[in-house]
C-alpha cells in the first residue's frame, strides 16, 4: 500500500537548516498495524505528516497504492486525504460548535454523500466506538476518553484505506488509553491499515510491527511474534 524511497525532509530558515527525515526506506502492506516510536524530535510526526499528505518530502518518492504522491498538486492531495485517509490526533481536534454526530458526519458531507446514507454511517461509527448515546452532545460535554472515541469514529466513518494516529492515547488516563487501543486493534482485525505514533512501549506492543526512529532515521523495524 505504501512505499517510501530515500525520503528526506529538510526545513530551512534564514539562519539554520534542520533535517527532520533522512534516507527513509519504508514499505507498509495492506492490513498492517504499525507503531512508530522514538524520542521527541526524532521525526515521528514528520513521517506521519508525509504519510498523510499533509507535508511533502524534500526529496525521494512516496507511492500510495502505486501513485507517486510527490508528483501530485494540492487539489489531488486534498482528494487523497478526503477519500482515502483517516486521522486521529492527540488533542482530538473536534469542532466545538458542532455536535459529536455533526463532527463525525462532516467528512461525509465533503465527499458528497446523501443525507440518509451519512446518518446511517455516522450512527454505525459512533456505536462501534461506544459513544452513540452522546451523538447530540457537544465536545466539551464529553470526557477526554469519549472525545477520542468520537475522533476515531470521525476517522473511520468513511471507511478509509489508511488510519494515521498521532499519539492517540497521549492525553488519556490508562483506562481510557487501553479502550482506545482496543478499538484500534479491533479495526485492524477487521482489515484497517493503521500507522500509530506513540511514546509508550506497552502501547506499541499492541501493533503487529514496531518501527524505532532516531535522529530522523529508521533504526529498527521488527514484526511482533504472533
Amino acid at each position: 500500500m505504501i512505499l517510501l524511497a530515500d525520503v528526506y525532509r529538510l526545513y530551512r530558515s534564514d539562519e539554520i537548516e534542520t533535517t527532520a527525515l533522512r534516507a527513509i526506506e519504508l514499505e507498509i502492506g495492506e492490513g498492517e498495524f504499525v507503531a512508530v516510536m522514538g524520542p521527541s524530535g526524532c521525526g515521528k510526526s514528520t513521517l506521519l505528516n508525509i504519510l498523510g499528505a499533509i507535508d511533502r518530502p524534500s526529496s525521494g518518492r512516496y507511492l500510495f497504492r502505486g501513485q507517486d504522491i510527490t508528483r501530485c498538486g494540492e487539489p489531488e492531495l486534498a482528494k487523497l486525504r478526503r477519500d482515502h485517509l483517516g486521522f486521529v490526533f492527540q488533542n482530538f481536534n473536534l469542532i466545538d460548535e458542532l455536535t459529536i454526530a455533526e463532527n463525525v458526519e462532516l467528512g461525509l458531507v465533503y465527499r458528497g454523500w446523501g443525507r440518509r446514507e451519512r446518518r446511517a454511517q455516522v450512527e454505525a461509527a459512533l456505536d462501534r466506538v461506544g459513544v452513540a448515546h452522546r451523538a447530540k452532545h457537544f465536545p466539551h460535554q464529553l470526557s477526554g476518553g469519549q472525545q477520542q472515541r468520537a475522533a476515531i469514529a470521525r476517522a473511520v466513518v468513511g471507511k478509509p484505506d489508511l488510519i494515521l494516529a498521532d499519539e492517540p492515547t497521549g492525553n488519556l488516563d490508562s483506562e481510557n488509553g487501553a479502550q482506545v487501543l482496543e478499538i484500534l486493534s479491533g479495526l485492524n482485525a477487521e482489515g484497517a491499515t493503521i500507522v500509530m505514533v506513540t511514546h509508550s512501549p506497552s502501547h506499541a506492543d499492541v501493533a503487529k510491527r514496531r518501527i524505532d526512529m532516531l535522529d530522523g532515521r529508521i533504526v529498527v523495524s521488527a514484526r511482533r511474534a504472533m
